[in-house]
C-alpha cells in the first residue's frame, strides 16, 4: 500500500512543502511507484519519515539525522533504544527544570529572595517555603500571618542567619532543659518556652499565648513538624508544647 504526498502529510501533521524539502536534499523520498506512475510513500518510509521527526523535536539538524538514520550499524530496534534514551534524558531535564521553576514560586510566596548559595547557607536543606500554601489556607486571613509576610519580605540575608542562629538558640535551650530532667513545668522549661514565644513575636508577628499554644499543639500533631524538633532531640517537640502550656498557665491565660 502506497501512500501520496498529501496523505503523509496529514499522517505525520507537517506540510507538504516540508516532505518535498527532505526529498530535495536526500533525507526521504518516496520509495515507491503508483500504477498511474506517481511516486508514492511505502511503510518503510513513513518508519524513516517517524524517526526523522522524532530527532528533529529533539532539536538535530537535518544533516546530523540523516548520519543517524542512515548509520549501518542501527536497525528499527536500535533506534527505538535510542530515541528512549533520548527522551529519558529529557525528561530528567525538563523535570529539574521544572523543579527549579517550582522552587522559585514558592520561594517567592514567602518573600524570600535569596540566592541557591544563601538559601543553602542559611536554610540548609530545609525549605520554609514547602509550609507556605498551607499556612496560608490555614491562616492566610488573619492580621498575625499578614504581618509575618510583611516582615520577612523585608529580609535580606544577614537577617535570615540572625533568626536562624537565634532560633537554632531557642531550639538548644529548650532541649537542654528536657534532656536535664526538668519538667515542662519547671522554671527553666517555661522562661525557655517563653523565650521560644518572644522569638516568633521579634521575627514573624505578635505571638499572644494563644496562638503559642495553638503553634506548639501543631508541633506535635503534624508528623513534618514533630520530626523536625524531635531530630533535635527525640520527644522535643512534645516537651516544647508541655512547656507552653505551663507557660501559658502561669501567665493566666491556658485555654
Amino acid at each position: 500500500m502506497g501512500y501520496s504526498v498529501g496523505q503523509v502529510a496529514d499522517l505525520a501533521g507537517v506540510t507538504i512543502r516540508t516532505l518535498h524539502h527532505y526529498d530535495e536534499v536526500g533525507l526521504l523520498s518516496p520509495g515507491g511507484r503508483s500504477a498511474a506512475g506517481y511516486r508514492i510513500y511505502e511503510e518503510s518510509d513513513l518508519e524513516r519519515l517517524q524517526r526523522i521527526l522524532f530527532y528533529r523535536e529533539l532539536g538535530f539538524t537535518l544533516e546530523e539525522i540523516s548520519t543517524i538514520v542512515d548509520d549501518p550499524r542501527t536497525d528499527a530496534l536500535g533506534h527505538l533504544r535510542r530515541q528512549r534514551g533520548l527522551l529519558a534524558e529529557r525528561i530528567k531535564r525538563l523535570g529539574a527544570m521544572v523543579e527549579a521553576i517550582d522552587y522559585e514560586m514558592e520561594a517567592r510566596t514567602m518573600d524570600i529572595r535569596l540566592t541557591p548559595e544563601e538559601r543553602l547557607e542559611v536554610f540548609g536543606e530545609f525549605r520554609p517555603e514547602d509550609y507556605a500554601e498551607e499556612a496560608e489556607q490555614r491562616w492566610g486571613e488573619t492580621e498575625s500571618y499578614k504581618e509575618s509576610r510583611r516582615r520577612v519580605a523585608t529580609y535580606k540575608k544577614e537577617d535570615w542567619q540572625r533568626l536562624k542562629a537565634e532560633e537554632e538558640e531557642v531550639r538548644a535551650r529548650l532541649a537542654a532543659a528536657m534532656e536535664e530532667g526538668l519538667a515542662p513545668e519547671s522554671e527553666e522549661a517555661m522562661a525557655a518556652a517563653e523565650a521560644h514565644r518572644q522569638h516568633i513575636s521579634r521575627w514573624f508577628y505578635d505571638c499572644t499565648y494563644e496562638i503559642h499554644l495553638g503553634l506548639t499543639d501543631m508541633y506535635v500533631g503534624d508528623e513534618r513538624f514533630r520530626s523536625n524538633y524531635d531530630a533535635t532531640a527525640p520527644g522535643l517537640a512534645r516537651f516544647i508544647r508541655e512547656a507552653a502550656h505551663a507557660n501559658a498557665s502561669q501567665a493566666g491565660t491556658d485555654r
